[in-house]
This record gives structure tokens, C-alpha cells and sequence, in this order.
């Protein structure tokens, strides 16, 4: 696809995908949301991880309120329901690992797209801002639902209320993303954590997702049926074989993924 909104590389299994509006701080316009949807869609014929960056020095603004497509008098419902969705539902459906390498300040809907990912790794200079009060709307792409599950209750209705920013540093103190790399050395590390997921039991990987997703709406009873289900399919796979040996051998295991 002749992307314009957006980049997408792909080297050593790793498929990146760059926000690339960088005069704009990467503001989500119409046509940056149907791109990434479709990117993600992608993803899984590309490669064995997905990484979602920002080029410049933001990662992403939040909605572009100066697009024509996107103005003030947008018709949010819409907007949110035939586009934010799909785009939302593209990265979390994703079967293969994803990244959110956060480079730069996330803002509104910029914040809470990072949050959809598997994995948020910030940049130690990066900072998170709910900043939809500022302008009389809520949290969205997913804030109400990501937000008290990862950082509580108190600490999401504080950040949405006073719309403050939090700093990736206090972001991984509250468990709202998983670490902070420093700024100078920050591609290098989430580029070599990408690589890791990538030479990985892809299979395993989703299963992982899978089971760890269903945990919020499943009884004890029905998680440990879930894991049992899932166990029982990693244990059919090369890599659990491949994985054993390498165990027994002491060496590093040779994963095929996919």
C-alpha cells in the first residue's frame, strides 16, 4: 500500500510502523487512522512482532482538530465508532506481539493508542496527558476501558479529571505502562526488545495474550480451564519441543514462530 500518513518498515521479523506527520506531532487525521488500521491488519504477513512509533519528536498529539475531515464539527460518535474502532480493534487483534515505543509526548487519543498495545516502552523524556477535558470531552480510543485497569481507578480519574501530564517515569511507577528507557539510548532498546518478541514462540505469544485478556471476565474456574486449553496447543507446537531441547542441550533454542 502507497502509505501517506504513515511508514512501515519491516527487518529481522520486526514490521515498524511510524506515525509520520511530524509537523503535526503526528495527529490523528482520517486518513493516518485508516492507514494504520490497515498496517496492522498487515502486520501478521510481514512479519513477527509490530512496533508503533512516532517520527520527530512526538509520538502523537491525539486528534487532529484542524483537519477539515476532522474539525469542530465533527460528528465524534461517528468518527469514533467507524474509525477509531477498527483501528483500536487492528492493533488489540493483532496475533502477533505489539510494541508501543513511545519517542515522545502522548496526548488525548495519542496517549491512549500507545496503551492498546501489548507493550509500552517510553522514552525517559515521553509523557502521557488525558487532555480531553481541556476541551469538554471524555477519555476515548479506549482510555475509560485501558486507563483504571492499568493504573486504578483513583489514578485514572485524577489524570482525566485534572488532565495533568504524567511522566513516563511516573506512567511505569503506576503500572500504566511497562518501562522507560533512557532518552539517548531509547531506539536502540525498544529496537532490541522488538528483536527478542521477534525470535520468539510467536504461537506461544498469542496465546499469551489471549489468556491474559480473558482473565478480567473469567471465574478462576473458567481461567484455569482457559489455561489448560491454551497449554495444551503450545505443548503441540515445534517450538515447545524446540524450547525443551534447547533446555536439556543448555543452549539457546532456535524458535520458528508461524
Amino acid at each position: 500500500m502507497d502509505y501517506q500518513a504513515i511508514t512501515v518498515e519491516t527487518r529481522d521479523d520486526v514490521v515498524t510502523i511510524t506515525l509520520n506527520r511530524p509537523e503535526k506531532m503526528n495527529a490523528l487525521g482520517t486518513q493516518m487512522r485508516a492507514e494504520v488500521t490497515q498496517a496492522f491488519t498487515a502486520a501478521p504477513d510481514m512479519g513477527r512482532v509490530a512496533v508503533l512509533t512516532g517520527a520527530g519528536r512526538a509520538f502523537c498529539s491525539g486528534q487532529d482538530l484542524g483537519d477539515r475531515a476532522s474539525g469542530a464539527d465533527i460528528d465524534l460518535e461517528r468518527t469514533l465508532r467507524d474509525e477509531y474502532v477498527p483501528m483500536l480493534r487492528a492493533i488489540i487483534d493483532c496475533p502477533i506481539p505489539t510494541i508501543a515505543a513511545v519517542n515522545g509526548p502522548a496526548a488525548g487519543a495519542g496517549a491512549n493508542l500507545a496503551l492498546v498495545a501489548d507493550v509500552v516502552i517510553a522514552s525517559s523524556d515521553a509523557y502521557f496527558v488525558q487532555a480531553f477535558a481541556r476541551i469538554g470531552l471524555i477519555p476515548d480510543a479506549g482510555g475509560t476501558w485501558f486507563l483504571p485497569r492499568q493504573m486504578g481507578l483513583a489514578r485514572a480519574m485524577g489524570a482525566s479529571l485534572f488532565t495533568d501530564s504524567i511522566s513516563a517515569q511516573q506512567a511505569a511507577d503506576w503500572g500504566m505502562i511497562y518501562e522507560v528507557a533512557a532518552a539517548a539510548d531509547f531506539a536502540d532498546h525498544w529496537q532490541a526488545r522488538a528483536v527478542q518478541l521477534a525470535t520468539g514462540p510467536t504461537q506461544t505469544y498469542t496465546h499469551i495474550k489471549a489468556a491474559l485478556r480473558a482473565s478480567f471476565g473469567n471465574s478462576l474456574d473458567e481461567q484455569l480451564e482457559l489455561e489448560a486449553r491454551l497449554q495444551g496447543k503450545c505443548g503441540q507446537t515445534r517450538d515447545f519441543r524446540e524450547g525443551v531441547g534447547a533446555f536439556l542441550e543448555k543452549r539457546p533454542a532456535r524458535f520458528e514462530g508461524r
